[in-house]
């Protein structure tokens, strides 16, 4: 699946962050790229892959043929309809496609079974540190990451105008975002919408200073600083400047944006497309997250390029794998469908290219990711059910009590 980041739909945000986002509908069948044979190093590579859309798999489509005719190995790609399920099958059968996307909520599961041939350190490029540590378990770097996302506060140009508002009023503390939530809040429109999710609320948890687990790993949710993020949160939601979409008739935090029912949303940078093909004519502004007790806050999300621990041809698996986070590869994909690349050294021309998305670039510096740790998916999915109680007044200290509990069982 693409970036997880990239699935907005509360739908399936409780199977990712999937595919989060967050988990992406991934369509089509298959296509060969048309390689004439197999090369020297064995043969032919099956790639798998969760496009975010038609324009991510023609993408990686063209990427793969390209090294498959210079390489001299063949390779098929092919769309999975159901990343998870068909790669459990596939690892279950021991004939799993040989590259492939992992999503964070399922990295740490693959290689603790030993499913993933851990290559990381045989992948020579810049990636930022906290992508590098997505994929690290037990010590080991095991894929590399092929892009990510994270969060920023999209705000409605015109809603922002009509309150008064002016640049100098984007909000950079909790206290003034309540503010200008509170200002362009009106009767038929409220101020901030994000998803009832830890993928969006977790957020307001790393700018408290909390966190899901501490530096070794263990389970860190029932915290003062975590208690502090969850009560704010509730107090914007029982103040009615902010709710969550479904509760203003909308899907995701973009849908509400999008049809004027929220002036802000906090979503990641795959907004930009949703709004550029559902909601052209709404102008918006890409700012930082505010500041909270803790500092700067905001999440990452990432996929990394699996290499099968049971591939018949790991070697040109690797080399694939090279070329596609390659700088000038990763760029040539932001330009097709809107990813950040996973590698520090194209930060800048990535931000001169985009320098209205320059705001989520910037937050990479501060981003906290799904723990790699086995069984984190059901432990968020279950967060997530939780944290919709909070719009009708449940107890956050519950909510952390229960978290923190679920999580110590796979993260003692």
């Amino acid at each position: 699946m693409s970036t997880i980041h990239r699935t907005p739909h509360r739908a399936v945000t409780a199977t990712a962050l999937t595919v989060a986002l967050l988990a992406l509908t991934a369509c089509g069948t298959g296509f060969d790229d048309g390689a004439a044979g197999d090369g020297p190093g064995g043969g032919p590579l099956d790639v798998l892959i969760a496009p975010s859309g038609d324009a991510e798999a023609a993408s990686v489509k063209e990427a793969v043929r390209q090294w498959s005719t210079q390489s001299g190995t063949k390779a098929t790609v092919r769309a999975a309809a159901d990343m998870p399920q068909q790669l459990s099958q596939g690892f279950a059968a021991g004939n799993p496609p040989d590259v492939f996307y992992v999503s964070t909520d399922h990295f740490a599961g693959y290689a603790a079974n030993g499913s993933l041939e851990p290559y990381g350190d045989q992948v020579d490029a810049a990636f930022y540190p906290t992508l590098v540590d997505s994929f690290t378990y037990e010590d080991t770097f095991y894929c590399a990451p092929k892009d990510f996302s994270t969060l920023a506060l999209i705000v409605n140009d015109a809603a922002w105008e009509q309150a008064g508002l002016t640049p100098d009023d984007y909000p950079t503390t909790w206290e003034e975002l309540r503010s200008v939530a509170d200002r362009l809040t009106t009767d038929d429109r409220v101020g901030l919408t994000f998803g009832p999710e830890w993928q969006r609320v977790g957020g307001f948890m790393a700018q408290a200073g909390g966190h899901l687990v501490d530096s070794g790993g263990s389970a860190d949710v029932d915290t003062p600083e975590n208690a502090e993020a969850l009560a704010f949160v509730q107090e914007l939601l029982a103040d009615g400047v902010a709710a969550y979409p479904a509760d203003i008739g909308a899907g995701w935090g973009g849908e509400a944006f999008g049809t004027g029912a929220a002036a802000m949303t906090i979503e990641g940078n795959w907004i930009t497309g949703s709004l550029a093909n559902d909601y052209p004519d709404v102008e918006y502004t890409v700012v930082p997250l505010p500041e909270g007790p803790g500092g700067p806050g905001t999440l990452q999300f990432t996929n990394c390029w699996g290499v099968a621990a049971d591939s018949g041809n790991k070697e040109a698996a690797v080399d694939l794998v090279r070329d596609l986070v390659s700088d000038d590869q990763q760029m040539m994909f932001a330009e097709d469908f809107g990813v950040m690349p996973s590698v520090e050294s194209v930060a800048d021309r990535w931000t001169a290219e985009f320098p209205g998305q320059a705001p989520f670039m910037a937050g990479a510096d501060h981003a906290q990711g799904f723990p790699p740790v086995d069984g984190i998916a059901d432990v968020i999915a279950d967060f997530n059910a939780q944290l919709e109680g909070l719009a009708a007044g449940g107890d956050p200290q519950d909510v952390l009590s229960s978290v923190q509990s679920s999580l110590e069982a796979v993260a003692p």
